[in-house]
């Protein structure tokens, strides 16, 4: 029988998921660049530690924290881990006339790692996928008439989450393998409005609903080996298989007056209501590690997803109709604790984390790679520890920025860049313990 502190960790467990089930928009405050695809993913770049390393984390095992980057290193927990986060964002969206602050806040993921034997570990979470928020405003005039304005206003707000279900087992010394069988569900919502002659004027609105969800996978391995007795190397790699996500698409159409109200016989006119999927590219990802396996490690990840294969209900490049680009991501990162046993200095038992990212953006504007570049750190701070348990709180900070505000102009337009310019914060908290270990003295 698990005892009152096992039952309570299942009960957070519960309640972490029914509040990040209802928890529907991972709002990213006005991020345009998340009209595109399924909108901004999150790529497969771990939790709260591996975001204070720059992302880093395929090849970097850990006994204490959750790596839901690679299944495999669930090998190497050694204690029942809880984990949840918070996130925070505040940003600023530019292009090279006009700029937008904006911030947001939301519930980050949570997972649930347990050591099932000494060569098997599982884990299960909940964590987002993608998220669409965005809101802009095009002006125009009608062709062949440049005295009538045309106006067209773009929103977006939606996400996917990812429900995983993790396992990673010891082949051979230095040697694990992992799984990772996940569940992408949610909703994306896409409303197109455009108003021809004065602000007076009707609009006309339309509202591409969006649902999808079917079943991801996702492979790992690891193998640790030894320089010398005190200095460890790994070699990670993860690999996502490419995925049909079910989609279900209403499409629907209204007028609408300029104080928002809908003109009769206009309300819901259905202009497509079908089934179809959406093309998720394939994730390959590898890592290399060193440690002396005590109190500090270095990393370097790289990673590559071919999103020029992507298309949603037969449309490449979504439907949206931009054609996306393969992309890379490379980063590199470390953590750092002073000295793990230290009784007398607080400081000496903290985690110390750094690490800078830099990856391709698979929207090319005129052929031109954009980029989002970023510099992370983090810390994890012990609150209690003893021989069966300990829980840390634990904070990242991401500084970046992606994109830019060139301007480029051709025979019929001028075409603006964005630059999004962002802080990211994330708050969380790991609670340990050992589990099935028989009491000798009660």
């Amino acid at each position: 029988m698990l005892n009152s502190k096992y039952a309570g960790l299942l009960g957070l467990t519960l309640l972490s998921l029914g509040a990040a089930t209802h928890s529907q928009a991972q709002r990213l405050g006005n991020s345009p660049y998340s009209r595109l695809g399924l909108g901004d993913t999150y790529s497969n770049t771990g939790g709260i530690r591996q975001s204070g390393m720059g992302g880093t984390g395929v090849a970097a095992p850990n006994g204490v924290q959750v790596n839901d980057l690679n299944p495999a290193l669930l090998y190497y927990m050694n204690r029942t881990t809880w984990e949840v986060a918070v996130n925070g964002q505040y940003k600023t969206v530019q292009n090279n006339v006009q700029s937008q602050k904006t911030g947001s806040a939301t519930l980050g993921y949570f997972a649930l790692a347990v050591p099932l034997s000494t060569r098997w570990g599982a884990a299960i979470g909940l964590k987002p996928y993608s998220a669409v928020d965005f809101e802009s405003v095009q002006m125009g005039t009608v062709e062949n008439d440049p005295t009538t304005s045309v106006q067209s206003r773009y929103q977006g707000q939606g996400d996917l989450s990812e429900a995983y279900f993790a396992q990673g087992l010891r082949l051979a010394k230095g040697l694990s393998v992992g799984l990772t069988a996940s569940y992408i569900f949610g909703s994306n919502d896409l409303t197109t409005s455009t108003q021809v002659g004065s602000t007076t004027a009707n609009q006309v609105v339309s509202l591409d609903h969006i649902h999808y969800s079917d079943f991801k996978f996702r492979t790992g391995i690891h193998y640790r080996g030894k320089f010398s007795d005190k200095l460890n190397y790994n070699i990670g790699g993860v690999y996502g298989f490419q995925t049909k996500l079910n989609g279900e698409r209403l499409l629907t159409q209204e007028t609408q007056q300029a104080n928002g109200s809908v003109l009769a016989g206009t309300v819901g006119d259905t202009l497509a209501d079908e089934t179809g999927y959406a093309v998720v590219p394939s994730l390959a990802q590898v890592g290399i590690s060193i440690d002396n396996n005590r109190n500090w490690s270095f990393n370097v990840d790289a990673s590559q997803q071919q999103w020029s294969k992507f298309q949603s209900f037969s449309e490449r490049g979504g439907l949206i109709g931009v054609p996306l680009s393969n992309t890379l991501r490379m980063s590199a990162g470390g953590e750092f604790v002073p000295d793990p046993t230290s009784v007398d200095n607080y400081f000496k038992r903290v985690s110390y984390r750094a690490g800078v990212a830099v990856a391709q953006m698979p929207y090319r504007p005129g052929g031109q790679a954009l980029y989002d570049r970023s510099v992370s750190w983090g810390f994890s701070l012990p609150v209690s520890a003893s021989p069966l348990e300990s829980s840390t709180v634990n904070l990242s900070f991401t500084y970046g920025q992606r994109g830019n505000t060139d301007v480029r102009t051709t025979s019929t337009s001028t075409e603006r860049n964005i630059k999004e310019e962002y802080i990211r914060a994330q708050l969380g908290i790991s609670l340990n313990n050992r589990w099935f270990i028989k009491r000798r003295i009660e």
